[in-house]
């Protein structure tokens, strides 16, 4: 397939005087994974319009089921709106899209003939202050973003928690009333993805879908929730299952949900062989576990951002191996794939991710009935805790280890409920973490996929 167009309607041609479909972000990767389709997407942007414009043509025209990016700039993402002012009267690069500063119609006239049902363009910002990037993106036509309260805090910056969860609520809310009906405005959390390597997959899953019930408690109806490839498949697998088991058990019906994958977001491979191997890896494990969306990296991602025609190929790369994988029985779930190693949720017991996450949902809620002062209280408490982030509002007792298994353990869990509520596996020991050890952690799954002999 060619770009997003051929997704207005799955498998066939709307007919004339049809009802137009769905033009939200939710909607057309609802459509996709009705059609068996993996949408995949770049991470993309650029401070000069002309550019972005290209790069956007450029991912509509791959041959893979696409949607498209606007990465806005490292200074607008912090509000340093003089800078960013500045580098564009200056013509300076920039490392993303000023949305805040370019004029608004400028914006309208690159998205113009390309963003809409058929290809959706989502606003990727990194920011805990986000409302001036929200007013911006709605201005131009645009309603899917991404972040969260936590998410867009902690790996980020000095920003107090406090501050962020408040941010992020008046954010939801400025979203949905920007974006009224018919629209459906789009919200994805990026808790899945914490520091991008060496958090256990338990917390993952429960950041992504905690900051989901967070949006969807202040007005937003459409959510993605994240979850980036780590050190085990059969572990990841299990994630990814549980992400979407919860995300049935925990959001209200009627909200439109799905999971989004992120390639490995840790050390990558320095090889182009090694880099492309770990990216086909993250689009068979989207298939197999059920992830409707992936968001790529590429051969570069070890030496310098990629140009387009690099994140084309990934996107080309990842959607042609996730034609090749087998599907599990249904987009809502069924049994597993032969080979992806996670059988025990598959065949209806819970998994330990689940029972794991589910503890720290659970021990969450059980705070206070304001997801916003449960999740600030949460952390205040060391309930929930990152392991290695050196946050002021995280209580940084927590550390992980990769066991000789190749899956991701805790080996130290403060006041973490993961401990009381999740049996350790049998043989399975927690060394202390030195800095060699760390380092060897942190480079393992590139030294992996760029051996020779890798046996994913």
């Amino acid at each position: 397939m060619t770009g997003g167009a051929a997704l207005l309607a799955p498998g066939v041609q709307r007919e004339p005087g049809a009802p137009e479909p769905d033009a939200s972000f939710g909607g057309f990767v609802a459509r996709a994974a009705a059609a068996g389709q993996l949408v995949v997407q770049p991470r993309m942007g650029f401070g000069d319009p002309r550019r972005m414009r290209a790069g956007l043509e450029r991912t509509k025209g791959a041959v893979a089921t696409t949607v498209g990016t606007l990465t806005i700039d490292s200074y607008t993402r912090v509000g340093d709106v003089a800078a960013a002012r500045a580098a564009v009267a200056e013509g300076s690069a920039l490392n993303g899209y000023p949305i805040t500063t370019h004029p608004v119609e400028l914006t309208r006239s690159l998205l113009d003939g390309l963003a809409g049902p058929g290809f959706p363009v989502q606003v990727r910002h990194g920011s805990s202050r986000p409302e001036a990037i929200v007013r911006a993106l709605a201005a131009a036509g645009l309603d899917a973003t991404e972040g969260g309260p936590v998410s867009y805090c902690l790996p980020y910056g000095r920003t107090p928690l406090a501050e962020s969860v408040e941010n992020w609520a008046r954010c939801c809310e400025l979203l949905a009333a920007l974006a009224p009906a018919p629209r459906v405005p789009h919200l994805e959390s990026f808790g899945g993805c914490m520091l991008g390597q060496l958090c256990p997959p338990g917390l993952l899953v429960a950041l992504s879908l905690l900051e989901g019930m967070f949006f969807v408690r202040h007005g937003i109806r459409s959510v993605s929730l994240s979850y980036a490839q780590q050190t085990d498949p059969a572990q990841d697998a299990e994630a990814v299952r549980a992400l979407r088991r919860l995300a049935g058990e925990f959001l209200p019906a009627g909200v439109d949900r799905h999971v989004v994958l992120y390639t490995y977001m840790g050390v990558f491979p320095r090889t182009a062989r090694g880099a492309t191997r770990l990216l086909e890896a993250s689009a068979r494990l989207a298939v197999r576990s059920g992830a409707q969306r992936l968001i790529v990296k590429t051969a570069a991602e070890a030496y310098r951002i990629p140009t387009v025609l690099e994140n084309v190929r990934a996107l080309e790369t990842a959607a042609a191996t996730a034609a090749l994988q087998e599907r599990p029985d249904s987009p809502g779930g069924g049994p597993s794939a032969p080979g992806d190693g996670a059988t025990d949720d598959a065949a209806g017991a819970d998994s330990e991710v689940y029972r794991e996450a589910r503890a720290f949902v659970e021990a969450v809620l059980e705070l206070d009935e304001d997801l916003g002062r449960a999740l600030r209280t949460a952390f205040a408490r060391g309930v929930l805790d990152v392991p290695y982030c050196l946050h002021p509002d995280n209580a940084g007792r927590s550390r992980s280890f990769v066991d000789a298994g190749g899956r991701l353990r805790w080996s130290e869990t403060g006041s973490m409920p993961a401990a009381a509520r999740t049996a350790p596996r049998a043989g399975v020991s927690a060394p202390a973490m030195t800095s060699d050890g760390l380092l060897a952690a942190v480079h393992g799954v590139a030294l992996r996929y760029d051996a020779p002999d890798d046996g994913e």
